[in-house]
């Protein structure tokens, strides 16, 4: 009998979301499994996906500890958890504690929130460029990202001297970029930044570490 893993991360690789959980458990060298949610069949609107996520969102991070399993959502909270569990891509000060915590409240407020529905509308529903909310989410995820890129010009992490959870909720949708609307090239900050982040040993791509979720 296969023993299980210590995490499971259910999950799909289309999400950044389910991206930021995934790439954090890789980083950390955590036993853990991905677990399919065919998202585009319409699994987290059924009602057994409810029972788990009342939210209805990808990811949701099992953790099968001695005392029984603890569920998680959203990535913000499953990456402060991990780093936590793992002494890892965390602060060090009470400083950078509250400024891990602004950038990731800015990320899902400001920046994610709009990559992600811009890529969906434009990348999977097939949404033109000149529909009138696809150009409204798009120049507010380059407003975010602007935002961002001033910030990153003189530094090269974003909350701290080293990667941080901040960097790793941040950067997730910003590898699609040309499925969002913008060339890389707008945002050369942030483009150097992403490099950074892929050169970190062990790093991999979504597509690599979590299955399909079509």
């Amino acid at each position: 009998m296969t023993e299980m893993a210590e995490f499971s991360l259910h999950s799909f690789w289309q999400s950044g979301n389910s991206f930021k959980a995934a790439i954090m458990l890789e980083l950390c060298g955590a036993d853990w499994e991905a677990k399919r949610i065919a998202f585009f069949g319409g699994e987290t609107r059924s009602p057994e996906f409810r029972g788990t996520n009342v939210m209805g969102e990808a990811p949701v991070l099992v953790h099968h500890r001695a005392d029984g399993d603890f569920t998680l959502s959203q990535s913000g909270a499953i990456l402060t958890y991990l780093s936590r569990h793992f002494g890892k891509f965390g602060h060090e000060t009470e400083a950078e504690e509250y400024e891990i915590l602004r950038w990731i409240l800015f990320d899902n407020h400001k920046l994610t929130s709009y990559s992600a529905t811009v890529r969906f509308m434009r990348t999977f529903r097939d949404k033109p460029d000149d529909d009138p909310v696809v150009a409204f989410m798009l120049s507010r995820a380059k407003d975010a990202l602007k935002v961002l890129d001033t910030h990153m010009k003189d530094r090269e992490w974003v909350a701290a001297g080293r990667p941080t959870i901040a960097d790793l909720s941040l950067c997730a949708y910003q590898f699609w970029p040309r499925q969002i609307g913008y060339d890389p090239d707008e945002f050369p900050a942030v483009k150097a930044w992403l490099q950074r982040l892929q050169a970190l040993p062990g790093w991999k791509r979504a597509e690599d570490i979590m299955p399909d979720g079509m």
